[in-house]
């Protein structure tokens, strides 16, 4: 569900990206409340897991087509919605950046699809409620599967927003966008209701053994192994391609084109890349971490000196 540079254009690219930044600037003051240091752990741990899961590609059987995991009804139901939107920032960033996996005049349409979407309303509203049933897996599956539609449902009217696609179109592009993202969120809403009741009884310090070996394990072994079929996004628009105009014309697009082309040292993965943008990922929330953390520290400090 990664949208490219010449899907979007700047009407729609330049406001997304914005938005995405007012609601990631609104993220990080709530987490920054309740942070502790003992957070730290679980948050780089399963930043690096769903940006490692998000490499993988399975296939839909029957299709011609391919999906994997976007992780935010994951990360929300484990880390809180606020840090989890703080992650899937951080691994889009990455992709985008170092990986010209999605674009960066789409940037914030993909956080908004995948992030925003994920944490702020399927977690709230679809989530929680099982969740405080004691109904994990439920919750889970529900969640994720709407997740998946509501982002299917944004990137047509994102598309549509650009032009990239006639009013005319949007019925036909939606359907397809729902047809093949549904198999997606049920495999995913299985697989996270799995992960969520496996991780109850997990101490952060198996976390961050079985977690970390296991994003290794993703992204070096399993990788190659992963399905090169067209995703979601990517097979429906094969689909629409009759129907598509691409935005390439404008400054913003060739902007981007040209920082993507000096950032992306890791366009054509490899075992080694993949391992590489696993650890870059980790050490960016890291990093965010440690700023979040400053507040508790100038804290002690200030009590200390009183």
């Amino acid at each position: 569900m990664h949208l490219g540079n010449g899907i979007i254009c700047p009407v729609t690219g330049i406001p997304m990206l914005a938005a995405a930044g007012i609601a990631a600037f609104y993220a990080y003051k709530n987490t920054k409340k309740n942070f502790s240091k003992d957070k730290i752990i679980p948050i780089v741990t399963l930043t690096a897991f769903v940006f490692a899961l998000q490499m993988i590609n399975f296939a839909i059987p029957l299709t011609g087509s391919s999906g994997h995991i976007i992780g935010g009804i994951l990360l929300s139901a484990v880390l809180g919605p606020y840090a989890a939107f703080l992650a899937i920032c951080a691994i889009l960033t990455i992709q985008a950046v170092l990986f010209a996996d999605g674009g960066l005049t789409a940037l914030g349409c993909n956080i908004f699809n995948m992030g925003i979407l994920s944490c702020f309303v399927a977690y709230p509203f679809l989530y929680k409620p099982f969740a405080e049933k004691n109904k994990y897996f439920l919750g889970s599956l529900t969640a994720s599967v709407a997740a998946l539609q509501f982002g299917a449902i944004a990137v047509v009217m994102e598309s549509a927003l650009s032009g990239s696609i006639s009013f005319a179109d949007v019925a036909s592009f939606a359907a397809l966008m729902q047809f093949i993202h549904f198999p997606i969120g049920i495999t995913e809403g299985c697989f996270t209701g799995g992960i969520i009741i496996a991780l109850k009884n997990m101490s952060n310090k198996n976390m961050l053994k079985i977690f970390g070996t296991v994003s290794l394990i993703l992204v070096v072994f399993i990788s190659k192994i992963a399905s090169q079929m067209p995703d979601g996004l990517e097979w429906s628009l094969l689909k629409m391609s009759d129907s598509f105009i691409l935005q390439t014309h404008s400054t913003f697009y060739n902007i981007a084109e040209f920082i993507q082309t000096k950032t992306a040292i890791f366009e054509h993965p490899s075992a080694l890349t993949n391992a590489a943008g696993v650890v870059a990922v980790a050490f960016l929330m890291y990093f965010v971490c440690l700023s979040l953390n400053k507040k508790e520290l100038i804290k002690i400090n200030i009590d200390t000196e009183k």
